[in-house]
């Protein structure tokens, strides 16, 4: 059994397109349990398809290890979720919220072009990759684009991590690296 008091702190990004294909979603559960059981807090952002698979592989525990996660949702009851439960941040509510928005318009290409509700998810997508004092980033983002490349709203995320220093790992590009990333780590 691990003892989750020895571990430090470590997080990742656990994101992707709501469309990701069936197979990259169980690989993406998988993805999620491996580094929860390492010590690995998630942060995702309650979207169906890759958040949700990677939110619910990281509550797959090891006897003895707690759940933690931080789902940034994008306002109040997004896809049902409850803000007073456990993990889960309503983004809009926080107070440094207006620096994230300021964080999103500067990476985003076409940011006058959003709709308000676009906005949103990818203000919320900044506490993904920075965390909830938006001066934490992820030590990685492991996510899924359609094109393999920063495209979509992960594409927002995977441009604030690149400029943030984070490691990216798109399982539609690099898929072999991710795997081999994991296995050492679990078996080690």
């Amino acid at each position: 059994m691990t003892d989750e008091t020895d571990m430090i702190k470590k997080s990742y990004a656990g994101i992707g397109a709501r469309k990701t294909p069936s197979l990259v979603l169980q690989d993406m559960n998988g993805i999620g349990a491996i580094l929860r059981n390492k010590g690995y807090v998630l942060r995702s952002g309650g979207a169906k398809g890759a958040d949700q698979a990677f939110e619910k592989g990281s509550a797959q525990l090891e006897l003895g290890l707690k759940m933690q996660k931080e789902i940034y949702i994008p306002w109040s009851g997004f896809n049902g979720y409850d803000d007073n439960a456990p993990g889960i941040i309503n983004a809009e509510s926080l107070d440094n919220y207006k620096e994230a928005q300021v964080i999103a318009k500067t990476f985003h290409p076409a940011w006058k072009n959003l709709s308000s509700t676009a906005k949103k998810f990818h203000s919320r997508n900044v506490y993904q990759v920075l965390g909830l004092s938006l001066k934490d980033p992820s030590d990685f983002i492991v996510c899924w684009t359609p094109d393999g490349k920063a495209s979509g709203g992960t594409g927002q995320a995977i441009r604030i991590g690149k400029a943030y220093g984070a490691t990216i790992y798109n399982l539609n590009s690099d898929y072999q690296p991710m795997w081999g990333y994991l296995w050492y780590y679990h078996y080690q």
